[in-house]
C-alpha cells in the first residue's frame, strides 16, 4: 500500500468514526464477491457510514485523492448480476450502508414511510404493519435485501402486477453524488412539475449515478381479506386464459398471478425440505393466485373464477387455502424456486420479459429451442405472468458436470435471448444489468438510447468512478 493510500485510510477512519471503516482483508473479502460467486474483485477498504453527512464527507476525501478512487455501493449483496461487486482494476472502496437502518416515521395521512437505505425490506414491511399499513413490495430476499439496493435496482417481485415495481412505490429519496454533494429529493408531493424528475433517474440506475441514502416509500392500507389458490393447468397455453378469467372476475383485487412450470415444481419438492404437494395429481404447469381486499366476498369471487376455469378445462385441478398456515404453505412452493434450483445443481438464469400476450409463445419457443440443443437439460421456468416477467431458468442435466453445463449452456442462453429479442422483449426484467449483461446493451439498447445513457452518466459522474463497469458497456 502506498503512503497516499495509507493517508487516505487514516482520513476515512477519522471521518467515519468507530466501526465505520474495514481494512482487514478477511473482513473486506465477503464484500468483494457476489453471493452467486460469479464475480470477485478487490478493494482497499469498506466504508460503513453512520449517516448521510459521514458518507458525504468520506466521498469528498475519495474524490480529492490522487489517483482517483472508485466507489462501489453495496446493499444486502443479494443481486444476481454482480452489480454491487468491485472489479480488480484501479483503486476501489466499497460503500455499505448497513449501519444506516433507521425506520420512520410512518405518516398515515400521507401514506408513506421514511427509511434509511440500509434497512432491510422485511424490517420496513414490519414497520408499516405496526402502523396498520402495508408496504406492497415482496421479493424472495426481503430478509436481507436493503432498501437502497432495492430502489437502485428497481426490484419487482410477486406483487408488481397490482402495485408496480419499486419505482412506483418511491415517493422521494435522498442521495449523495460521487463528489460528496448531497441531493435532497425527499419532498413528498403528489404533484410537482418543476423540471426533470431526478429521483426517477436514480431509481433503477444500479448505483452508477449516485448512492441512495434515504427513501420515502408509498404505503397502502392493510388488507383484511386474502384468498389464495394453487391451480393445475393442462398446458402453458391455458395460462393466459386463466389470467383473463381472474382479471374479468377479480379486477383490481388480483394481487398476484404466479406461474410455476411442472419441472420447477418437481425440483422444489425434491430439494426443499418441508414442502408438500397439495393436489391429487401432477400437471404440466401451475399458477398461484392471490386476491386481496377488504370485502369478505373475495372467497366467492375466487371460487366462481375457479369454477369457470375447471368447467372450461382451463384448469384441471385447484386447491384453496383454508387457513393462514395453508396460505404460507402454498406460497412456499413459489418462494422456494430459486433456492431449490440452487440445491439441484448449476443453473443458468434468464430474467426476461415480453408482453403479457406473448408469454405462452415465449415458453413454447424457448422450451423447444433448449430441447433441440440439450435434450436432457432441466427446463424450470417460473415467474410473474401478470407483468410478462418469466425467470426462464435451466438446471444442469443429471450426469453432466457443472462446468460442462455452464460452458455449453451459453448456446442455450443465446437461443433464448434471440427469441426474446424477436418478441420485442427485454433481457433484464427486474434483476438489472450489473456487470453480467453489459455486453448486451449495445445490441438491445444501442444507438440514441445508449448514447443518452452515457451522457446522463457523465453528467452525474464525469470521471466514471461510481460503480464502474456496471450497466453501460466499457468503451
Amino acid at each position: 500500500m502506498s503512503d497516499s493510500q495509507a493517508h487516505l485510510l487514516t482520513q476515512l477512519a477519522a471521518c467515519l468514526g468507530p466501526h465505520g471503516l474495514l481494512t482487514n482483508p478477511d473482513q473486506i473479502g465477503p464484500y468483494c464477491q457476489d453471493w452467486r460467486r460469479l464475480f470477485s474483485g478487490r478493494a482497499i477498504a469498506v466504508l460503513r457510514p453512520a449517516d448521510t453527512q459521514a458518507l458525504s464527507d468520506a466521498l469528498k476525501l475519495c474524490a480529492a485523492h490522487v489517483p482517483p478512487v472508485n466507489v462501489v455501493p453495496q446493499g444486502g449483496n443479494t443481486g444476481l448480476c454482480g452489480g454491487a461487486t468491485p472489479d480488480d482494476r484501479g483503486l476501489n472502496v466499497v460503500v455499505s450502508l448497513s449501519r444506516m437502518k433507521a425506520l420512520g416515521p410512518v405518516d398515515r395521512t400521507d401514506g408513506t414511510l421514511l427509511a434509511e437505505a440500509g434497512a432491510t425490506l422485511a424490517s420496513a414491511q414490519d414497520a408499516a404493519a405496526h402502523a396498520g399499513m402495508v408496504l406492497p413490495l415482496s421479493i424472495a430476499s426481503e430478509g436481507s435485501a436493503q432498501l437502497g439496493g432495492i430502489v437502485a435496482t428497481n426490484a419487482g417481485g410477486s406483487k408488481a402486477l397490482r402495485y408496480g415495481s419499486a419505482r412506483d412505490l418511491v415517493a422521494g429519496l435522498e442521495a449523495v453524488l460521487v463528489d460528496g454533494t448531497r441531493l435532497d429529493l425527499l419532498r413528498s408531493l403528489r404533484k410537482d412539475n418543476t423540471g426533470y424528475a431526478l429521483r426517477q433517474l436514480l431509481v433503477g440506475s444500479e448505483g452508477t449515478l449516485a448512492i441512495i441514502t434515504r427513501v420515502r416509500l408509498k404505503l397502502r392500507p392493510a388488507l383484511a381479506v386474502r384468498e389464495v389458490a394453487l391451480c393445475a393447468l393442462p398446458d402453458d397455453a391455458s395460462v393466459l386464459r386463466l389470467f383473463d378469467i381472474f382479471r374479468k372476475r377479480a379486477g383490481d383485487v388480483l394481487e398476484a398471478f404466479e406461474y410455476i412450470s411442472g419441472t420447477a415444481m418437481e425440483i422444489a419438492l425434491q430439494y426443499v425440505e418441508g414442502l408438500t404437494f397439495p393436489l391429487s395429481e401432477r400437471a404440466p404447469c401451475y399458477v398461484l393466485v392471490e386476491l386481496a381486499g377488504q370485502d369478505s366476498s373475495l372467497r366467492a369471487t375466487l371460487e366462481s373464477a375457479l369454477e369457470e376455469a375447471l368447467e372450461g378445462e382451463v384448469a384441471v385441478d385447484a386447491v384453496v387455502a383454508e387457513s393462514s398456515s395453508q396460505v404460507a404453505m402454498l406460497w412456499r412452493l413459489r418462494e422456494e424456486q430459486s433456492e431449490s434450483q440452487r440445491l439441484a445443481g448449476a443453473s443458468i438464469k434468464h430474467d426476461i420479459s415480453v408482453s403479457v400476450p406473448a408469454v405462452p409463445t415465449l415458453l413454447d419457443k424457448a422450451t423447444a429451442a433448449c430441447r433441440a440443443l440439450m435434450p436432457d437439460v432441466r427446463i424450470a421456468p417460473f415467474g410473474h405472468v401478470g407483468d410478462g416477467n418469466i425467470h426462464f431458468n435451466l438446471v444442469q442435466p443429471e450426469g453432466m458436470g457443472a462446468d460442462v453445463f455452464l460452458r455449453e449452456g451459453k448456446t442455450l442462453t443465446h437461443a433464448i435471448h434471440e427469441i426474446v429479442h424477436d418478441l420485442d422483449g427485454s433481457f433484464s426484467a427486474e434483476h438489472g444489468v450489473g456487470q453480467l449483461k453489459t455486453d448486451m446493451m449495445e445490441t438491445w439498447r444501442g444507438g440514441a438510447e445508449l448514447a443518452l445513457m452515457r451522457r446522463i452518466k457523465a453528467a452525474f459522474d464525469p470521471e466514471g468512478r461510481l460503480n464502474p463497469g456496471k450497466v453501460l458497456p466499457v468503451n
